[in-house]
C-alpha cells in the first residue's frame, strides 16, 4: 500500500456500510468560555477544555484533588475535595471548576484498590474509581460464580459501603481481536483480525501506528486486507501488564494519515492526544461495529481476563479507561477519540455486545505513545484530508446511542451537540457492522476456542464475539 493516502484511514472501516454522523455545529461552543468574574463561579466549558482543566489542576495538586469528572448538564468540572482543603478549593475555583466536598480521598481509594488486587485478582473482576460516587466501582461479568462471588463480596463489603460498591455484568470480560480499519494477520491456527487505532510516527522518523497490544503479541506481520500480503511489522507490543502495540508500515513512503475513517467517505481530523475525563462524551470506531458514542464512567480501571495460555492464569490489564460505549470482537485495537478530534484509546476488552450494551474498557493513547515514543500525527502526509469533517465527529443515532449510554445517568446527551444520525443510517451501521466483521472474520472460526481474544491470545481472536477483549 505504498503511498495510499486512505489506505488503513485511522480506526476506519472502509467496508462498512456505515452512517457518517456528521454533527455541522461540533466545534461550536457548548456555552460561554469566558473566565469567572468571582470566585466560586465555575466556568462553563466544553469537554475537551475540561479535560485539559483536570490534567492540569492534577498535575497542580496531586493526591489533594480526590478526584474530578465533567457534569455534561451543567456543562462544568467538577473537582472532589476532602475535609475542606482550602488551598485545593482557592486553586481549583480560582481555575473555573465547581468544588464539591466528598469522604474519600485518593489515597483512601487507592488503598481499597490495593486491597482488591491482593483478594480479587480472578479472571472476570475490574474495578475502576468512579469520581462521582466517590467510590471504587467493582465489575463481576457471568463467570464470576459460586465460591469466586463469595469471596468477591466479601472483599467489597470489607472494604465499606462508602468506599466500594459491586455491580454484575451479564457479559464476559474478553479482548476483542477484530476491528477499526481491519487488520489481518495469519498465524497458525486460522486468522487474526483486529482494528487500526490511530496513525503515528514512530521515534525513527517511520510511520507507524497503534492498535492493542493483545493483537501485536498474537501476530507479528499485518495485512489490511483479509488475505493480502503484510503492509505492516510489529515493532513494539506490551501485553498484559498495559495493551498497545506500535505497528510500522514495511514501506517508508506509506502515507499515514492522521484521521478516524467514519463512514460514508467522511472523515475526523485527529489534532492531538487527549486525556479521558470521567461524564465526557466520546466515540469509538471499530470495523466489527462501527461507530458508537458512550460516556466515560471510570479511569485507572484494572480488568483481571482469563488467560487463554493458562487455564488457571489470569492477564491482568492497569491503568484503563473504563466507558459505557458498546464494542464486539474484531474492534480490538479501535481507536476511542472526542468529538474535537482527540485521540483518548485503544480499544481493548470488555464484556456484553452493541444489542445489549455492556462496558468497554481502553488503553490510554497518552500512556502508549510516552512509552513507545511515538508521536500522533503523519508529519504532514494527508493533512487536509479531514478538514472540516473531523470536527464533525458523529455520534450514534438516538436508538444506538441510549443502548450505548445505558447507565450513563446525568452524563447522557453530554457533548453531544447536533442530533444523530437518522435511524435508518444506524441500523445500516450495526448491521452492515456485524455482517462486514462477521465476513472479515471468516477463518475466525478457527480460534473459537481462542476467544476473540483474550491477550496474546487473542488477539488472537479474530473476533467475533461480542464478549472479546477487544
Amino acid at each position: 500500500m505504498p503511498k495510499r493516502k486512505a489506505a488503513i484511514a485511522v480506526g476506519g472501516v472502509a467496508a462498512l456500510g456505515a452512517a457518517a454522523l456528521l454533527l455541522p455545529n461540533a466545534n461550536a461552543s457548548q456555552g460561554n468560555d469566558q473566565a469567572s468574574g468571582a470566585a466560586g463561579t465555575a466556568k462553563t466549558l466544553k469537554a475537551a477544555d475540561a479535560s485539559n482543566l483536570a490534567a492540569q489542576l492534577q498535575k497542580a495538586l496531586g493526591d489533594a484533588l480526590a478526584g474530578a469528572y465533567y457534569d455534561s448538564g451543567k456543562q462544568q468540572l467538577v473537582v472532589n475535595v476532602v475535609n475542606g482543603d482550602k488551598n485545593v478549593v482557592v486553586q481549583a475555583q480560582k481555575a473555573g471548576a465547581a468544588v464539591r466536598q466528598v469522604a474519600n480521598s485518593t489515597a483512601e481509594l487507592k488503598a481499597a484498590a490495593r486491597t482488591l488486587k491482593t483478594k480479587a485478582t480472578m479472571p472476570g473482576t475490574a474495578w475502576a474509581v468512579d469520581p462521582r460516587t466517590d467510590k471504587v466501582v467493582v465489575t463481576a461479568d457471568s463467570t464470576v460464580t459460586g465460591a469466586k462471588w463469595d469471596r468477591l463480596e466479601s472483599t467489597v463489603r470489607g472494604l465499606g459501603a462508602d468506599m466500594a460498591t459491586l455491580k454484575k455484568s451479564a457479559g464476559t470480560f474478553k479482548t476483542f481481536v477484530s476491528g477499526g480499519d481491519a487488520i489481518f494477520s495469519q498465524v497458525q491456527g486460522g486468522q487474526v483480525r483486529c482494528s487500526l487505532g490511530f496513525n503515528v510516527t514512530a521515534s525513527d522518523g517511520s510511520p507507524a501506528f497503534l492498535t492493542a497490544g493483545h493483537c501485536g503479541v498474537a501476530a507479528k506481520d499485518w495485512s489490511d486486507s483479509q488475505n493480502g500480503q503484510p503492509v505492516a511489522t510489529v515493532d513494539q507490543a506490551t501485553f498484559p501488564g498495559n495493551d498497545f502495540s506500535l505497528v510500522k508500515y514495511n514501506d517508508a513512503a506509506t502515507q499515514a494519515p492522521s484521521e478516524v475513517n467514519v463512514g460514508n467517505g467522511q472523515t475526523v481530523q485527529i489534532k492531538q492526544a487527549a486525556d479521558a475525563t470521567v461524564g465526557s462524551t466520546v466515540f469509538r470506531m471499530g470495523s466489527t461495529t462501527g461507530l458508537h458514542n458512550g460516556q466515560v464512567t471510570g479511569l485507572d480501571a484494572t480488568v483481571n481476563f482469563q488467560s487463554e495460555t493458562d487455564p488457571n492464569g489470569v492477564d491482568t490489564v492497569n491503568g484503563l479507561i473504563q466507558t459505557n460505549v458498546c464494542a464486539e470482537a474484531g474492534d480490538s485495537g479501535g481507536s476511542l477519540f472526542t468529538q474535537d478530534g482527540g485521540a483518548v484509546g485503544l480499544t481493548s476488552g470488555g464484556s456484553g455486545d452493541c444489542t445489549s450494551g455492556g462496558e468497554t474498557f481502553f488503553q490510554p493513547v497518552t500512556a502508549a505513545l510516552q512509552a513507545t515514543g511515538a508521536t500522533l500525527g503523519d508529519g504532514g502526509n494527508g493533512a487536509g484530508a479531514g478538514a472540516g469533517a473531523g470536527d464533525q465527529a458523529g455520534t450514534a443515532d438516538p436508538s444506538a446511542s441510549a443502548g450505548d449510554q445505558a447507565g450513563a445517568g446525568d452524563q447522557a446527551g453530554g457533548d453531544q451537540i447536533g442530533g444523530g444520525a437518522d435511524p435508518s443510517a444506524t441500523a445500516g451501521d450495526q448491521s452492515g457492522a456485524d455482517q462486514s466483521g462477521a465476513a472479515d472474520q471468516s477463518g475466525a472460526a478457527d480460534q473459537s476456542g481462542a476467544g476473540a481474544g483474550t491477550g496474546h491470545q487473542s488477539g488472537t481472536a479474530s473476533g467475533h464475539g461480542g464478549s472479546s477483549r477487544r
